[in-house]
């Protein structure tokens, strides 16, 4: 499947919506197309200004979806009106719920991914969960990565969910897809921890407004406050700047 790609200040975007990004993943799992998918929204295109590298990762990726509504906008007003967000959490639900697929944990805080799996093979019987890995807050040593290869090579799963932060979760993909024994890849970030109901979701009417952001730095204000505040009025201008011809594009 031929995905077109957008561009947003040097990132890729896939112009997808919800149902061809299942059938892109799907048929990536049946041939055995290995890659990784970025869900990406502003805060990967902000971090990758400054980081060609992460920039790189992004473009490099088998599907780079538009996470986040100001990606959504910007796609239909380039020419691809059938864009739709595509959403970590949402995208996990939806590919879970498709029979056969065996799926891997990668990510979350201790005791996560047990919580995590108990809640979805309640909702989704006959769910493959064929493995989890909960990682130290640190890059893993030469010792844990070969650990976590052996295990990935036994359970054999189409689809390791990372469930990290970004940046974090970009650079590990990028990194280790050749190495680990799965097809792909998708980095999911907090949907381990909305769908473990650790954290709450923002209401569907804040998501489909954009506003997002707005519920989940109300929450965690010390957190995510110099994440959004940094990069939120920074992408407005750099979209400006851009639109005046006094940035060119990347």
């Amino acid at each position: 499947m031929d995905i077109a790609r957008y561009n947003v200040l040097g990132v890729q975007l896939s112009a997808l919506n919800p149902a061809l990004a299942r059938q892109a993943i799907l048929e990536a799992v049946a041939s055995r197309r290995k890659g990784y998918v970025c869900v990406t929204g502003v805060h990967g295109v902000m971090e990758s200004q400054e980081d060609p590298a992460l920039r790189d990762i992004h473009n490099r990726a088998f599907l780079c979806t538009p996470d986040g509504m100001p990606m959504v906008w910007l796609g239909r007003r380039r020419g691809h009106p059938h864009v739709r967000r595509v959403y970590g959490p949402d995208l996990m639900l939806d590919l879970l719920a498709v029979p056969g697929l065996r799926h891997f944990f990668y990510g979350g805080a201790p005791g996560v991914t047990t919580l995590l799996r108990q809640r979805l093979e309640a909702r989704f019987p006959g769910l493959q969960i064929v493995g989890a890995y909960e990682p130290p807050f640190r890059p893993l040593t030469a010792q844990e990565l070969a650990a976590l290869a052996r295990q990935v090579a036994a359970a054999r799963p189409d689809i390791m969910w990372i469930g990290l932060s970004t940046p974090k979760q970009e650079r590990f993909m990028a990194a280790h897809i050749d190495l680990l024994e799965t097809t792909l890849m998708i980095g999911v970030g907090a949907a381990f921890d909305f769908h473990a109901g650790r954290v709450p979701q923002a209401p569907r009417w804040m998501q489909r407004a954009g506003l997002e952001w707005l519920y989940r730095l109300c929450r965690e204000p010390r957190r995510l406050g110099p994440r959004y505040l940094k990069n939120n009025p920074r992408f407005v201008y750099y979209l400006l700047l851009e639109s005046l011809g006094l940035r060119r594009p990347a």
